[in-house]
């Protein structure tokens, strides 16, 4: 495919995702207090709906990350605009808790099959070994979806109510979710691709090995193990920083109107980290921007408990940026590590713990800070060195 013609892809599938991840992932920030008033409910009920969300995503990502492998991503994401819509509506018109859950349940299919790891996915299928760019390119765009997301829910929900909001997003997957995912390109049978570098053969093993064997070679499975643990400790960590940073920040020793407009750094500090990445980094193995990338939110947050309330910023930039460039590692590294054939399988595989984690990280940190105020963190800052050493872990096999 020409240079071109992948430009438009990535544009298309990045605007698709931040339709997808701001009416899904982002939606509970802004109408959950609304949506649990009128139902009746209390506001945790419906962020433990939203749990039970990931988890079903959790579930049906292999499956989803199959059938894009098999038939490429076009059908399986224009399909899950329609299960978003859905779901969407489902909100709109549920009258209690089952209603609520049920709706809930529904986004979690669509959100197993269409968010990051089925767009990475369908960019691997589409452009193998070449598809780091992309992967970049797509997390750039749709690294706005709460910068949109939240002020559109907001004021859907002053204009119309929580009801008539979820209508707008259920509409605006039909509208402009079917045909952006929808003239996504064709792709050809599944081919054999080319190997991954020698050097990385070593620490993984072939794709092609890994297909033709009922058990993966103790190299690729040692592999898969590292990089499932790092997944879920960076996805625990951000979605504990997504659900807790500004009362973090204020535990530390901020007011709340700082601690807020603090906390609003991340977006901006993920979006420069990935503009990084696709121009200096891209120079350097996706393994040792990863790396870099899981050293930032520990030393970020050593900083914080050392000095304080005034370090709060440096730590949320130094958080934001290692977040930015871990999404794109967990597109980029299962591609350079294992080789494009059977990767929507693989990484949704690997990417299980990962939805598990994330399920459970917001209760998880938001009781240790109700517990023991800003030494939470400590907590972040263990399992991010021990994200780290799992990647250093690593090296040693592919250099044998």
């Amino acid at each position: 495919m020409t240079a071109s013609s992948q430009r438009w892809a990535v544009a298309r599938l990045g605007t698709a995702q931040t339709l997808a991840w701001a009416s899904s992932y982002y939606l509970p920030a802004m109408l959950a207090v609304p949506m649990a008033r009128d139902l009746g409910v209390a506001t945790p009920t419906v962020f433990a709906a939203f749990s039970v969300a990931l988890i079903v995503s959790a579930l049906l990502g292999p499956l989803a990350g199959r059938a894009i492998d098999q038939h490429g991503g076009r059908p399986v994401l224009a399909g899950t605009n329609l299960l978003f819509s859905a779901a969407l509506a489902g909100m709109a018109l549920a009258q209690g808790p089952v209603g609520l859950f049920a709706a809930w349940v529904l986004m979690g299919v669509a959100m197993g099959s269409g968010l990051y790891e089925a767009a990475f996915a369908t960019l691997v299928r589409l452009y193998g070994q070449g598809a780091r760019g992309a992967i970049t390119g797509i997390t750039l765009i749709a690294g706005f979806a709460s910068t949109v997301g939240w002020p559109l829910s907001a004021w859907m929900e002053v204009q119309w109510g929580w009801r008539g909001a979820c209508f707008g997003w259920a509409v605006l997957h039909l509208l402009l979710g079917v045909p952006l995912n929808g003239w996504l390109p064709r792709v050809q049978p599944p081919v054999q691709h080319d190997a991954p570098d020698a050097a990385l053969q070593a620490a993984s093993g072939s794709a092609s090995a890994a297909n033709n064997s009922t058990t993966p070679p103790p190299s690729t499975l040692r592999a898969t193990v590292l990089l499932s643990f790092v997944f879920a400790v960076t996805w625990f960590t951000s979605t504990a920083m997504a659900a807790h940073l500004p009362r973090l920040l204020q535990a530390s020793g901020t007011s709340l109107q700082t601690a807020v407009a603090i906390a609003a750094l991340v977006g901006p500090a993920q979006v420069v980290a990935r503009l990084l990445e696709f121009g200096l980094l891209r120079r350097v193995h996706p393994l040792m921007s990863a790396q870099l990338a899981a050293a930032a939110h520990p030393v970020g947050a050593a900083i914080l408990m050392v000095v304080g309330g005034p370090a709060a910023a440096v730590f949320t930039v130094l958080h934001g940026a290692g977040n930015g460039i871990l999404t794109i590692a967990k597109g980029t590294l299962p591609l350079v590590l294992f080789g494009p054939a059977g990767y929507g399988a693989r990484q949704g595989l690997m990417m299980v713990p990962a939805r598990v984690a994330q399920a459970f990280a917001p209760v998880l940190f938001g009781m240790l800070l109700d517990g023991v105020g800003a030494a939470a963190v400590w907590l972040t800052t263990l399992l991010g060195v021990a994200a780290l050493i799992a990647l250093w872990a690593l090296r040693p096999v592919a250099n044998k």
